[in-house]
């Protein structure tokens, strides 16, 4: 369905918000206040409905509220003064006061579903790295964590939305690390220092030259020590729930590795099963706002990810890394998004990275997931901000 509106053209089927031709990057909660809003036009929308739809009935503030309405009225060029487009009814709700025409007959022909394209390239190593391009626009290198699949992360509810997200206005370019997804394996010889090979070896086939780079959990590590490497390639960074230091060389590090949840599970033959009850306590760890569904999707997605021989390796090498020594070499803008209450990575571990890079912007989130995906509270603000910064290349 295609909504347009005071200058504005709100396509549900591609995700896509217009105003004045030029194409507007919104969150996804901010594109559902737009379409709920749009779709009952003229009628006054309940907070209650707001909640129902955008936050899935989820118990949310009045200011996660009025945040997001805000969002929705500078996206299509109103404001809370003229209230041209979207009018605040004390005490009831919201409405689109602007007269809105629906054509299903148009967003039908010019609908496409965004696609990727998978591809293979080599590293220094000779080593087969799998990447994914989708989307138009300016090229964006984004770099996933360890437990990856190019096709089976694209398809799902949990993380496709994001990745989506991205492709809106981005030629967004992912690849599985070595070790994961359709990427070859890993093995006892390979160093930290080959991920940072692979990173430059996606770029390189990509045919980016200097590219902004959009990094995860360890890869935010790998992105570092690639912008410390060669400065001239890297534009801007930004990193998420990102960490300078393995877990095993940190002040509170376990003495006995067998104490590490992670090492006990995969020790545990539970590696993949959603029915297992010690693999969902770790997913629990690792989302801790996902619901029982969404636990189950993410251990799906990991089966997929890698044996459990490329899980113990990839541990290995990641828990032992250290990049401290590159963050004073960094030159290129970066933005640090951090999940206030990481159990796994903790929000000092963020903040020693953007202390340590000069200039850095940090941003903490209100969040407890070690990566963020598309039904957590938070993801607005982290998408937003990385667009944001994005744009500002």
């Amino acid at each position: 369905m295609i909504h347009t509106f005071s200058g504005c053209t709100l396509d549900t089927d591609r995700h896509l918000l217009k105003r004045d031709g030029r194409e507007i990057a919104v969150e996804p909660q901010v594109f559902d206040v737009l379409r709920l809003l749009a779709e009952n036009a003229g009628s006054i929308v309940t907070k209650d409905q707001l909640i129902d739809v955008v936050w899935a009935g989820r118990i949310v503030s009045e200011a996660s509220i009025s945040s997001r309405i805000n969002a929705a009225r500078t996206a299509v060029g109103d404001n809370g003064k003229d209230q041209a487009v979207i009018r605040t009814i004390p005490r009831r709700g919201f409405m689109m006061v602007a007269d809105v025409n629906s054509s299903p007959e148009t967003a039908s022909v010019t609908a496409p579903k965004p696609r990727q394209i998978v591809r293979y390239t080599k590293s220094t190593d000779g080593r087969s790295i799998a990447w994914a391009s989708a989307g138009d626009g300016e090229p964006v290198l984004f770099a996933w964590h360890h437990l990856s699949h190019l096709e089976k992360d694209w398809a799902s509810g949990l993380l496709g939305p994001c990745f989506k997200t991205l492709t809106e206005g981005h030629r967004m370019i992912r690849y599985d690390v070595r070790g994961s997804g359709l990427s070859d394996p890993i093995n006892e010889t390979d160093t930290f220092d080959r991920h940072v090979d692979d990173m430059i070896a996606v770029a390189d086939a990509a045919g980016l030259e200097t590219f902004p780079v959009v990094a995860m959990l360890q890869n935010a590590a790998v992105a570092i020590r690639v912008a410390a490497k060669y400065p001239d390639r890297v534009s801007r960074m930004v990193l998420t729930n990102a960490y300078a230091r393995g877990r095993a060389i940190r002040e509170n590090a376990a003495e006995v590795p067998e104490h590490d949840p992670f090492i006990a599970l995969l020790s545990s033959g539970g590696w993949g099963d959603p029915n297992d009850a010690f693999m969902r306590a770790w997913a629990t760890m690792v989302l801790p706002a996902a619901t029982s569904e969404e636990t189950t999707e993410l251990i799906e997605l990991i089966a997929h990810a890698g044996s459990t021989k490329d899980a113990l390796l990839q541990r290995e090498l990641i828990d032992h890394l250290d990049v401290t020594g590159d963050l004073e070499n960094v030159r290129c803008p970066t933005l640090v998004i951090h999940s206030r209450l990481c159990a796994i990575h903790p929000v000092g571990e963020g903040r020693r990275v953007a202390a340590g890079i000069e200039g850095a912007q940090f941003l903490e989130i209100d969040s407890a997931n070690t990566f963020f995906i598309s039904s957590d509270p938070a993801i607005d603000q982290q998408l937003g901000a990385t667009l944001e910064f994005l744009g500002e290349g």
